[in-house]
């Protein structure tokens, strides 16, 4: 085998890397051309005489031939650039169109360039040729839906000078292509730099990722718009719409769910507790911050004059300003001030804060508002059925103006609390006309010889203050002392009449018959059959007898009956306590009229003491009624010897606290020894003329 030669190896690598050129060429659908200025011939590669519509040997290799397929319209243009090429041996780019013999027009780009020659005249134009048709259609259809896009959309080069704009980014950002191409985006508006808009780009830029997020561009846009920017290899493309509707619409709604859930709030505040007043007195804490920068609450009194209950601040440090502000201010406020005119006109009154400074006389008010410096205030009135009941006053920063829709919230709350106020005063009156109407049934007990006896009645903090629970102690005809406790159904004024009615008749049937305590419940459960009360109640009568030889030997009898009532409970004079029976009790009254009743007889020690009761003193929603008998008497054993009008007040004080669940009713006894003086705290001994002091004595 023969060696091979340099000659032979540099030979083959030009012929492949001419292969490779020609691959290359007929790959991408290039043509090539050549044209000798010196003779005029024009030659054309066979692909270029496909591309021009021409067959071979039909093409004369002239530039005549080369126009005879232009479009009219091009053939200016293009001589133009060869010229313009030939003349400066530059460079040849030039698009144009084609027109075959069928009639198809096709586009095609050029590139080439002009040298040789002698005396500096360019000799040959060399150069390529390839139709762009279908990727200027392809251009041409994306330009046309970028136009015929409802959302702006504009593409910036990698020197952020606009490149493409379309018509709706014409419409959104107010200037025309025209103004627009080749400008620097941060030029053309400004107010972007610095901003989320320009932060937003370069992220995108610098990242390679793209970025959503919605903005405000101020004046002379002043919108907000939603962007999408994503970046591509020649800069950031942009999409973005308008959204200034949608965002107003949603800050609408917004404002009124703040507003539904600031005057829930309120509601919420001045609907859960029966302390309206402490409730309407935290009221400026939830006004502010939502309607003000800080806020006084005034309320009327009975008597007719106003007075600040509450107030708030916004800033920590000014609420102790305020607070003083609010102390004193009343006083010094003359009555043609805006808060006088508020409260007389039953009207909301807008006003400036130096108008109340200059109102106000020199003194530590206009000194603590100099301090506080409210640039405006509204004076809103607590209005509740035709009549104002105090004053929401709203201030307002420098730098804040309350808008109307704020006026017309805060005048909501203002109203509401007005309501609340006056519903807490109506019922406060019923209240304590039901219950001087209730204690007025309950009357006295009376003061037999050597026993005291004490009574008390505490309605349930969160009823209508009147129910079915009472108390009674009296003096039968032959002198004997009776204490009755007494439960009817119910917690309301319905209950409060139909115990009025049992307790009537219950004392009318023991004052005038003398009888014992079962024929008393007999006779009342008779009665309530007869007179159709149509009622359940639960009672226990005890009545304290005593024979002369009894009181030689310095013992009462009690005896008693129980119609589904608690069991009596009796402390000794040792101080030990003792259940008087167990659970089980006769029928309540109201069920059956013709029940037999039994009673139950037991001896006591003289200083012994009898307490009668009712459910409310011992039960709890969270134990049962064993539960709160032992802890009654735990109790009531720890307070034995302390007077008895001190020992029922602390033992209400420990089992309920002042504020029972139910009505408390209770009555008890203390038999003081009869061989020693009637102690001063059992009071003067006080009976009817028509029964004997001593019922020992016939």
């Amino acid at each position: 085998m023969e060696p091979t030669s340099v000659g032979d190896v540099q030979g083959d690598d030009l012929e492949a890397t001419r292969l490779r050129a020609q691959l290359a060429i007929d790959a991408a659908g290039i043509g090539t051309f050549d044209w000798d200025l010196t003779t005029g011939r024009l030659a054309w590669d066979a692909r270029l005489i496909e591309m021009f519509g021409y067959v071979a040997g039909t093409f004369e290799q002239t530039i005549g031939a080369f126009n005879a397929r232009l479009h009219p319209d091009d053939v200016p243009r293009v001589a133009e650039a060869l010229q313009s090429a030939i003349a400066t041996h530059g460079e040849l780019e030039t698009d144009y169109r084609i027109v075959l013999p069928g009639g198809d027009t096709r586009w095609v780009t050029a590139r080439g360039k002009a040298f040789g020659g002698s005396e500096g005249r360019a000799a040959r134009v060399i150069g390529v040729a390839y139709d762009v048709t279908a990727e200027l259609a392809s251009e041409a259809r994306v330009t046309r839906v970028l136009e015929a896009m409802p959302a702006g959309f504009y593409s910036l080069d990698s020197q952020w000078r606009f490149l493409h704009v379309n018509a709706q980014a014409e419409r959104l950002l107010g200037l025309t292509r025209d103004e627009l191409l080749g400008r620097v985006v941060w030029e053309a508006y400004p107010a972007a730099v610095n901003s989320v808009f320009e932060q937003s780009f370069r992220q995108a830029v610098e990242t390679g990722e793209p970025i959503a997020f919605d903005a405000h561009y101020p004046a002379p846009l002043n919108g907000w718009y939603e962007l999408r920017a994503w970046p591509t290899p020649d800069g950031l493309s942009v999409y973005f719409i308008e959204v200034t509707e949608r965002r107003q619409a949603q800050e609408q709604a917004e404002r009124a769910t703040r507003r539904l859930t600031l005057l829930a709030q309120v509601s919420a505040e001045l609907a859960g507790t029966l302390d309206v007043q402490a409730a309407t007195a935290r009221l400026p804490r939830i006004v502010v911050p939502a309607l003000a920068d800080y806020c006084i609450l005034t309320v009327i009194d009975d008597d007719g004059h106003p007075r600040d209950v509450g107030s708030w601040h916004v800033d920590p440090a000014s609420r102790s300003v305020l607070e003083r502000y609010a102390e004193v201010r009343l006083d010094a406020m003359p009555m043609t001030a805006p808060v006088g005119r508020a409260l007389h006109s039953n009207e909301a009154v807008t006003f400036a804060g130096d108008d109340v400074l200059e109102l106000l006389p020199p003194g530590r008010a206009r000194d603590l508002l100099g301090v506080l410096a409210p640039k405006s205030e509204v004076a809103l009135p607590l209005r509740a059925r035709g009549r104002t009941l105090g004053l929401l006053t709203l201030f307002y920063a420098d730098g804040h103006t309350p808008t109307p829709e704020d006026v017309s919230v805060a005048q909501d709350v203002a109203d509401r609390a007005g309501l609340a106020w006056d519903n807490a005063r109506l019922f406060s009156q019923q209240q304590q006309m039901a219950e001087i109407l209730q204690r007025s049934l309950l009357t006295e007990p009376p003061e037999p010889d050597h026993a005291e006896i004490v009574v008390r009645y505490l309605p349930a903090a969160e009823a209508a203050r009147v129910g079915g629970d009472w108390y009674d102690a009296f003096l039968q005809p032959n002198g004997a002392t009776t204490l009755v406790i007494g439960d009817v159904v119910g917690h309301d004024t319905a209950a409060a009449a139909a115990m009025g009615q049992v307790r009537s008749l219950l004392r009318g049937i023991a004052a005038y018959s003398d009888a014992g305590p079962a024929e008393v419940l007999r006779g009342l459960d008779a009665a309530m059959a007869v007179l159709q009360i149509d009622t359940l109640a639960t009672a226990a009568v005890a009545r304290f007898e005593q024979t002369a030889d009894e009181r030689a030997r310095g013992v009462t009898r009690m005896v008693w009956a129980n119609a589904g009532h608690l069991p009596p409970l009796a402390v000794h004079p040792d101080g030990t306590v003792a259940v008087l029976a167990d659970w089980k009790a006769d029928l309540l009254l109201g069920v059956d009229a013709t029940v037999q009743r039994a009673e139950s007889v037991v001896t006591l020690d003289r200083g012994s003491t009898v307490l009668l009761y009712t459910d409310g003193l011992i039960e709890r929603r969270d134990a049962d009624l064993d539960t709160g008998l032992h802890r009654l008497r735990t109790h009531l054993a720890e307070l034995a010897d302390l007077p008895l009008q001190q020992l029922c007040d602390e033992l209400i004080t420990r089992l309920v606290d002042g504020k029972p669940d139910d009505d408390v009713a209770l009555v008890a006894v203390r038999l003081h020894p009869q061989d020693r003086p009637r102690p001063p705290e059992a009071g003067p001994n006080r009976v009817p003329d028509v029964v004997p002091q001593d019922p020992a004595v016939p």
